[in-house]
């Protein structure tokens, strides 16, 4: 049974609230991010460019993983799509393509109409997404009364179901309560029941379980994963944490430094990785067949140590298959076989049985 299927009925909700909730772009993805950047800049200052050349689609039902260090661009990436970026000092150009509509060009009163009823969020951080002084019942029932008008009762018997649906026990006493007296986990569950009240066509998570033990962290996805597939929803997670990608995703999109350097199935990615950069964050999971205290194999250098992408590959600073043209020949995201790759002397695409890792 759906999350809030009567309340997403036509007759339940007000008139226009579901208007285009059954569109797709004219190409059937529901989503279509082209060429989008984000720069950042403060007038005498250098303006820095976050976010640069990013193209994906997200389709009807699909898991696209958004996988980089961090710094790379992820979570800005996701500020754009969801318009809850600054109007003052960013600058924001590309398209963000839903229903046949650029995002981009919205105001942020049409955006309010379109954030928590056809796209979610579920951020980083519950104790900075939840209002530290306004109890659990009014933040959960506030997004069910602007979307769909309930009475503050129906609002209310809704929210508790929702938190019955994601495992918090004794949901009418947690409604009363203000989010400092939820565990961690519990935080975490409460704003993904929030964010799919409404059933949305899109979810994005970012990095929903960083601050989070490895239990409660293994407990948080499985239950994002069941929601999902519960509604319906396309997932779109950001996370700097492979073994999240491995469980989730069908299609992973490797960021380093504002673009994407790799893109392809998470098999194709997991079972023969071509960037040097994406070979790199591989190596650096550890592994269960590897020998007891056997080392890691970390990057090496910094996020920060990069090259500007006008004048060569981002990498190149900290990358061991690094060649001349790195250094001076911007490379493009192209075609590659069973994936797309950024990368002017990739890694070898007939990797030994014991270098492979299953996904």
């Amino acid at each position: 049974m759906t999350v809030t299927s009567e309340f997403l009925d036509s007759s339940a909700a007000p008139a226009g609230v579901h208007q285009g909730r059954g569109n797709l772009n004219g190409d059937g993805t529901l989503l279509s991010v082209r060429d989008l950047a984000v720069t950042f800049g403060v007038r005498g200052q250098r303006e820095a460019r976050a976010v640069d050349e990013v193209s994906f689609d997200i389709r009807p039902g699909e898991h696209i993983g958004l996988v980089g260090e961090s710094g790379s661009g992820k979570s800005v990436t996701s500020l754009a799509i969801m318009g809850l970026l600054p109007d003052r000092g960013v600058k924001t150009s590309g398209e963000v393509r839903y229903d046949n509509e650029n995002l981009l060009t919205w105001s942020s009163r049409r955006m309010s109409s379109l954030r928590g009823r056809d796209i979610a969020m579920v951020f980083q951080d519950p104790m900075t997404s939840l209002n530290p002084v306004v109890p659990i019942g009014t933040q959960v029932t506030e997004i069910l009364r602007r979307h769909f008008e309930l009475s503050k009762g129906d609002a209310l018997a809704r929210a508790g179901e929702l938190l019955q649906k994601v495992g918090i026990p004794d949901p009418k006493r947690r409604l009363k309560e203000y989010p400092h007296q939820l565990s961690g986990g519990m935080r975490q569950r409460m704003l993904i029941a929030m964010a799919l009240a409404c059933e949305p066509r899109l979810l994005i998570a970012d990095e929903p379980t960083t601050a989070l033990d490895v239990t409660i962290q293994a407990q948080i996805l499985e239950l994002l994963k069941e929601l999902v597939a519960d509604t319906g929803a396309a997932l779109l997670m950001i996370t700097h944490d492979l073994g999240v990608v491995a469980g989730l995703c069908d299609k992973v999109n490797v960021m380093y430094s504002g673009r994407i350097v790799e893109s392809a199935t998470r098999r194709v990615l997991f079972g023969n990785p071509r960037h040097p950069y994406t070979g790199g964050l591989l190596e650096s999971v550890p592994r269960l067949d590897s020998p007891r205290g056997a080392p890691l194999t970390p990057i090496p250098g910094s996020p920060t140590n990069v090259l500007p992408w006008t004048h060569g590959c981002a990498f190149a600073p900290r990358c061991r298959n690094a060649v001349d043209d790195c250094r001076r020949v911007t490379p493009a995201l192209r075609p590659d076989g069973d994936r797309e790759l950024r990368c002017h002397n990739p890694l070898s695409d007939d990797l030994p049985d014991d270098q492979r890792t299953d996904a």
